[in-house]
């Protein structure tokens, strides 16, 4: 890990690639570690993890889908030290297809997200030096709607190409944005799966490789890559194949 990123925010955290992701970058030294989730025996739990390595964890109990309080949430911690990364990774599975489940993962999902990076991305652009980075977890589910979770596959779909198309549009600002899509990964909502999981990983394995791609500047960190590659695949079929296949996928609960 490079030296010069010190200080990181993370959404989601209290949890899965989110918590993950904060023990990963507390090993690797960082100075301050900003976190939020909802639970707050659970964000304890993961403040505590990352303080024994040596890194000043600030936690915070608060919801991505509150745009105010999550901008004076961002505003302060970036007067608290400027941050290099924030990852906005604070995610929910819908479930059943209702629709107040519907609502609230696009809720969550997307303005979850944009609630956490569009505050960032204002204090990036007045910013002159350092790393300006932001990474917005989306999914392989993202790349086909999917009609066994449809609100959710949409969700992940709509900030894949948020996050590809930010990638260009914020270059002249020097800020650097990485659009993670992973597959299944080991955490509250795929505890939830009753449907087969390929290549299933563990969370601590996928901070890793969330780490290095983000290292290398890697546009799009999608993994594992044969799960990547089958997705791709199907991706570019015509419709009247991809819906074949897609429509007898077991469900994801």
């Amino acid at each position: 890990m490079k030296n010069i990123v010190s200080n990181i925010l993370i959404t989601g955290a209290s949890s899965g690639i989110g918590e993950a992701l904060a023990v990963y970058y507390s090993q690797k030294g960082i100075k301050h570690l900003f976190i939020c989730g909802r639970n707050a025996e659970r964000l304890h739990d993961v403040k505590k993890r990352c303080e024994q390595y040596g890194a000043e964890v600030h936690a915070k109990l608060i919801s991505v889908t509150d745009k105010e309080k999550m901008k004076k949430w961002i505003e302060e911690c970036e007067k608290t030290a400027p941050l290099n990364i924030v990852f906005a990774n604070a995610g929910v599975s819908t479930g059943a297809e209702t629709p107040e489940n519907l609502y609230n993962t696009f809720e969550t999902n997307v303005m979850g997200t944009i609630n956490t990076i569009t505050p960032a991305i204002e204090l990036y652009k007045k910013r002159k030096s350092g790393p300006k980075i932001i990474a917005i977890t989306s999914s392989i589910a993202g790349y086909h709607g999917l009609p066994a979770c449809p609100s959710y596959s949409a969700s992940k779909a709509c900030l894949k190409a948020y996050g590809e198309a930010l990638r260009c549009s914020l270059k002249d600002f020097d800020i650097q944005i990485n659009t993670i899509c992973p597959g299944f990964v080991k955490s509250r909502i795929t505890d939830k799966n009753t449907c087969p999981m390929p290549f299933f990983m563990s969370a601590e394995k996928s901070a890793a490789v969330i780490a290095e791609g983000i290292e290398k500047n890697s546009g799009l960190i999608s993994f594992p890559w044969p799960m990547r590659f089958a997705v791709w695949g199907l991706s570019i079929l015509p419709n009247r194949i991809s819906d074949y296949i897609y429509s007898r996928l077991p469900h994801k609960v």
